[in-house]
């Protein structure tokens, strides 16, 4: 089973996960090309995908809302595309879940260093970056609710006891 986190920005990531917990993580590749080639190489591999799913903000320019729109459908797409399964998850939802509480008043940068920081935690032995530390953070929460679904699955079924 190989889970597959989207963190859909210019600067975003992608992300995938194993059964074992063993990651691989990408800076957003900067072509079409490069990413459909990213995509083309997990494609059978990946099990289920889960792409952050954001909005434009107060403030944010014309042209960065169109190109983040433009760089989330491609994505999506490509997922459609490769026919890997995927659902949207609210930055909101997936934080919530890892226990990301948010903080009055804190600056972008901030929160962005914050979830790196976890990021780094999880997986000490992995290069974090903050192209990749969100990914790696939405593949981790698609992880451990699916982990919590085979956990209970068992339980009922009676295996592992």
């Amino acid at each position: 089973m190989y889970w597959l986190g989207l963190d859909p920005g210019v600067s975003g990531g992608i992300a995938i996960l194993d059964e074992y917990h063993m990651l691989k993580a990408w800076k957003m590749p900067e072509t079409e090309r490069d990413i459909s080639d990213v995509f083309e190489s997990l494609r059978k591999l990946v099990t289920f995908a889960i792409i952050e799913s954001v909005h434009a903000f107060k403030g944010q320019g014309v042209s960065s809302t169109f190109t983040f729109g433009r760089n989330y459908g491609f994505l999506r797409g490509m997922l459609i595309a490769h026919k890997i399964p995927f659902e949207e998850v609210t930055p909101g939802k997936w934080q919530a879940y890892m226990g990301i509480k948010s903080i009055k008043d804190e600056k972008k940068a901030a929160h962005k260093n914050r979830l790196k920081g976890m990021a780094q935690r999880l997986f000490p032995t992995l290069k974090i970056t903050l192209a990749t530390a969100d990914a790696i953070l939405i593949a981790e929460y698609l992880y451990r609710r699916e982990m919590k679904h085979e956990v209970a699955k068992r339980q009922v079924s009676g295996e592992g006891r």
